[in-house]
């Protein structure tokens, strides 16, 4: 059986181990000099992401491929010039210490605020059904940042769905400008994507319309052509959450036949991987949303396996070493993301590896602070001979070491 270490072929990507860092929004960016610069990364995040460079695969935090999809405050975004000279700093400080890095391309579609979004507009969404009981990090009334109900969306047009595709090509285009070595598509978790392939809320007539498995993928599908066109195979994934209902995304009873063929049609186009994620609690927001202990059923999961010759990612409740291994040990995924375990472990592989202990981190610090607190002030661990004899632990940087 492979270990948690070994090194693994992402198609034309070498990862050293086995080890990802999802993808996680921690609400760091910047502001531009421009309205039309929207969010920007920054030094501080380069160094958070150079921090972690000994992950096989780093997955940035979600990224706004234009104005319209960005549904939270303090995201970033790839539209804009400046957005592109930030995530430069994020790309060239991982490489420097020899990581691999994609960055995560997403729409939220109908879970946004007006107050964050260009002119004050509405959302936009598969339809105009809110997501009731959700809410987004956006402004109040008088101003402060906080957690914001969703607002009703405005279905978007037949030509506003096609237009969208070459958008999510432009992203991918400007990803590969500034050095990520591939994008992975955020189709989970209640978001755009998701909100087109749910049969139950896309009541859609058109040919993206939820009717047939074919017109409810169709906008996915058609985003991950143009994409691999821009990236070339090998170098763009999926994450999907089936079952998921965060996002206050309705049970959908097609949901098996929905992940079988988006597989297969993953599969026929060079996809790299699905990267697959636990369920999320339906309540609350980002702050408050947990993981249940839910897996896909392993039939189900190996089926789909049978029709996907890319990776499998498992993503969610992942704490320690035994757990991954017992996961990849199963034949059925080959990566295994950790993800609140990277907030306070910048060298998490290395502390898995060795049997180091993990830190904590708080979880007030998680999203809504600026600065280095709780975000980039976690030192690395690293036992040397003279701890030993002491009985303590010497904290250095792992990157120089």
């Amino acid at each position: 059986m492979p270990s948690l270490f070994h090194p693994y072929d992402l198609g034309p990507v070498h990862l050293k181990n086995r080890i990802v860092m999802p993808p996680m929004t921690r609400t760091r960016t910047s502001e531009g000099d421009l309205p039309t610069d929207g969010d920007v990364p920054n030094d501080l995040m380069a160094t958070y992401y150079g921090q972690r460079a000994s992950a096989g695969l780093i997955v940035t935090e979600a990224t706004d491929v234009d104005q319209s999809s960005h549904g939270y405050a303090r995201t970033p975004g790839i539209h804009s010039e400046a957005q592109m000279q930030g995530w430069r700093l994020v790309t060239d400080d991982v490489h420097r210490y020899g990581g691999t890095i994609f960055l995560q391309l997403w729409h939220v579609g109908r879970m946004a605020h007006s107050s964050v979004l260009p002119n004050g507009q509405a959302p936009v969404g598969v339809t105009a059904q809110r997501a009731e009981g959700s809410s987004v990090f956006a402004h109040g009334p008088d101003g402060r940042l906080g957690y914001m109900p969703t607002e009703t969306p405005r279905p978007l047009r037949t030509d506003e769905v096609s237009a969208m595709v070459r958008t999510f090509a432009k992203a991918a285009a400007n990803a590969k400008q500034v050095g990520f070595d591939g994008v992975e598509l955020h189709a989970a978790n209640g978001y755009l994507f998701e909100q087109f392939m749910n049969s139950v809320l896309n009541t859609r007539t058109d040919r993206y319309g939820g009717g047939r498995v074919e017109d409810r993928t169709r906008f996915l599908l058609e985003v991950v052509d143009a994409v691999v066109a821009e990236f070339g195979p090998g170098r763009v994934g999926v994450r999907l959450s089936p079952f998921g209902t965060y996002g206050s995304m309705p049970a959908d009873p097609l949901t098996e036949e929905t992940f079988l063929y988006v597989a297969e049609q993953l599969g026929r186009r060079g996809v790299a991987y699905i990267h697959l994620l636990y369920e999320l609690t339906p309540d609350g927001n980002m702050e408050t949303a947990e993981f249940k202990p839910r897996h896909l059923d392993p039939a189900l999961l190996a089926r789909a396996r049978a029709m996907f010759p890319g990776a499998f990612i498992w993503c969610g409740g992942f704490t320690d070493r035994e757990r991954a291994q017992a996961a990849l040990d199963t034949g059925l995924v080959d990566l295994i993301a950790f993800g609140r375990p990277y907030i306070a472990n910048p060298d998490l592989a290395e502390r898995l590896k060795h049997g180091w202990p993990l830190a904590e981190a708080d979880r007030s610090t998680y999203y809504t602070r600026h600065g280095e607190a709780g975000y980039t002030d976690f030192p690395a661990y690293l036992l040397g001979s003279a701890a030993r004899d002491a009985g303590s632990a010497h904290l250095v940087d792992i990157r120089s070491a």
